[in-house]
């Protein structure tokens, strides 16, 4: 019989992705002993199957993309891509699923690293392996999501891809099926396009991006299908079979379609279903409600950070929780009983209320931040929103030839600053950040007349916008 050790530290951090990582680097850059769990690689979901690979795909393809608007370069790159050196390319960036190097960062700020599948067994108590982990301040839960899979009749069998098998494939498939119209859905149509099959995108709802503005998911379902991706809205799968490798997807139109594989981008589920929420009065499987220190509702000692509490299912979003739940954690473990909660002070995540920035790196790009027109609107506020046609800005015709995008800024008239931003076009990526500080600063219009944008590039659509709102 194994004998069970009990260690004691400050800190237990259930999960080693980026927002485990941050807990534990904020914990230990305050003095708190750290421990961390994590049943699979170092550096989670982010570093081997979302973030990391999938930006490793997309962007030879957006380069190649972009190229092949400039007269003198057009010519030079009308050949494909080869498959074999991006696909090798993606593997470095996610080092070949190891995680040496991400190993060797924990082990550099002190933190102490147990593998294994860690569960909760009371207040305050994990335990993973023969191991028994006891925390003297603060448990946070940092297990993220999973990918969900329809309830269709032997779908398990037909082998179907997830976020993960679309991101790791070693190979091209020359015929694939996406099912779903989101970030995942719309990231990988753009990229195994590109690299050689022939996409088919399913989707059930009217329209692509849906959390976005409307003309995000118009100007990228017309990108797609200029692409080659054959874009169907307002359809459903009713039935998956896969016979002699053959994928056979059959529709609720009665479309019947082959493919070699068929990737489900259907939504996220938290990882919580054994990590013995039960044992503290959770439900097992559920999203952990926080408030905005990151603390469990009707807990003292259990934060959930990162995508398990569902507020911003982004792991830039996830790492800046993470700030804030090691600061709040830091701060109640020395004995601060006034911790600064208020809206954008030191132990608040209030950029989850306020301004999320998102960036969609299909082609063309699509980046918001904050309130959409509709989402403002449902919240209450009188606002207005001015649009501009990103063609019209000397910088995007540079950029490259028949450069087609739009930009909004949502505007509380109340007290005229912006709720919101969204940017679709080439490039575009790169802009949502200052309309992240403008949110976030809540930076008036007439202040922003002040930020003069440099000529000629595309960020002169902020006096676009801005003439725009005076003008209309």
């Amino acid at each position: 019989m194994t004998e069970t050790e009990t260690i004691a530290y400050d800190v237990v951090v259930l999960g080693a992705g980026p927002v485990g990582e941050n807990v534990a680097d904020r914990t230990r850059a305050a003095g708190l002993t750290t421990a961390v769990v994590e049943s699979e690689l170092v550096g989670g979901e982010c570093s081997y199957w979302a973030c990391m690979p999938s930006k490793a795909l997309l962007r030879p393809v957006i380069a190649q993309a972009d190229a092949r608007r400039l007269p003198g370069l057009r010519q030079a790159v009308q050949g494909p891509l080869d498959a074999a050196a991006v696909l090798a390319h993606r593997n470095y960036y996610t080092s070949d699923w190891k995680d040496d190097g991400q190993v060797g960062w924990l082990d550099g700020i002190g933190a102490d690293l147990y593998r294994g599948h860690g569960r909760l067994t009371g207040p305050r108590t994990v335990a993973v392996g023969d191991k028994v982990l006891t925390a003297r301040h603060a448990v946070a839960v940092c297990t993220g999501t999973r990918a969900v899979l329809p309830d269709l009749p032997g779908l398990a069998e037909v082998r179907p891809w997830t976020s993960r098998e679309a991101t790791s494939a070693q190979s091209v498939p020359g015929r694939l099926v996406v099912v779903g119209g989101g970030v995942v859905a719309t990231e990988m149509a753009t990229a195994w396009q590109a690299l050689g099959s022939r996409v088919t995108l399913l989707v059930r709802g009217k329209g692509l991006l849906n959390r976005m503005e409307p003309f995000a998911g118009e100007l990228v379902a017309e990108a797609l299908t200029g692409a080659g991706v054959d874009v169907r809205t307002g359809t459903s799968v009713t039935s998956v079979t896969r016979t002699d490798g053959t994928v056979v997807v059959v529709t609720d139109a009665g479309d019947r379609i082959e493919a070699d594989e068929i990737l489900f981008a259907t939504g996220r589920a938290p990882r919580t279903e054994d990590i013995g929420l039960d044992t503290v009065g959770l439900e097992p499987g559920s999203w952990l409600p926080v408030d905005d220190s990151l603390r469990v509702t009707g807990n003292d000692w259990l934060y959930a950070v990162g995508d398990v509490n569902h507020r911003a299912l982004l792991t830039h979003q996830g790492k800046y929780q993470a700030r804030i739940a090691g600061a709040a954690i830091a701060a109640r473990a020395s004995g601060e009983t006034d911790l600064d909660s208020g809206p954008w002070g030191a132990h608040a995540a209030t950029a989850d209320h306020a301004a999320v920035p998102q960036v969609v790196f299909t082609d063309p790009e699509a980046a918001a931040v904050g309130l959409s027109l509709a989402e403002a609107e449902q919240a209450g506020h009188r606002v207005r929103a001015v649009d501009v046609d990103l063609s019209s800005v000397a910088g995007a015709g540079l950029y490259g030839e028949g450069y087609k995008g739009r930009a909004r800024m949502v505007v509380d008239l109340e007290n005229e600053v912006l709720l919101g931003a969204t940017f679709v076009g080439p490039g575009v990526g790169e802009l949502i950040h200052s309309a992240t500080v403008a949110v976030v600063g809540g930076v008036p219009v007439a202040r922003l007349w002040h930020a003069v944008p440099s000529y000629p590039t595309i960020s002169e659509v902020w006096l676009r916008l801005l003439e725009a709102f005076r003008d209309n």
